[in-house]
């Protein structure tokens, strides 16, 4: 059984421990992080799940970035603590912050990933949207969260800044 809550920052080293144990030494050289420099996850999206002795199984963030002038969510890093890997974890992280999302106004997700994963919570590969290199293009996924929210949205993946500028890629 699993208890799922919003991340405080009480949570935030253990966590990061999580992530450290769930991926690659290097994860912070990836293009995304990047992405999330000096800006805060998004409030009330970001969530852990702690296990019946209260250690946290799972955890999920996302944070805003900017794409051709609009506002889109970066889903990511989602991990699930090995030992409950294969147990649903981390597909329940991901629906239930992506009603939340929804629930909160959010029109648009986009990730980096493994699109056999991630099509089961209604991802695809979208063209037009450009991740920082080194990224893979077929790994950028997206979703929306209300109807044609991807419409006329593309270029360069940006860092958040409010109002988004329109980047285009070159």
């Amino acid at each position: 059984m699993f208890t799922l809550a919003p991340e405080t920052s009480d949570d935030w080293w253990e966590v990061e421990a999580l992530y450290d144990l769930c991926f690659a030494p290097g994860r912070s050289a990836l293009s995304s992080y990047r992405l999330r420099e000096d800006v805060a996850p998004v409030a009330g999206l970001s969530y852990v799940a702690r296990d019946d002795y209260g250690v946290i199984a799972g955890a999920i963030r996302y944070w805003p970035v900017c794409v051709g002038g609009a506002k889109v969510l970066l889903l990511g890093p989602v991990a699930v603590h090995p030992t409950y890997q294969g147990e649903g974890l981390g597909g329940l992280l991901i629906r239930e912050t992506l009603a939340r999302a929804s629930d909160l106004g959010w029109a648009r997700v986009l990730l980096v990933g493994d699109a056999p994963y991630y099509s089961r919570f209604g991802f695809v590969k979208i063209d037009g949207v450009h991740m920082p290199p080194p990224t893979n293009p077929d790994r950028i996924l997206a979703q929306a969260l209300a109807p044609d929210a991807w419409n006329g949205v593309a270029g360069d993946v940006v860092r958040f800044q409010d109002p988004c500028p329109k980047v285009v890629s070159k």
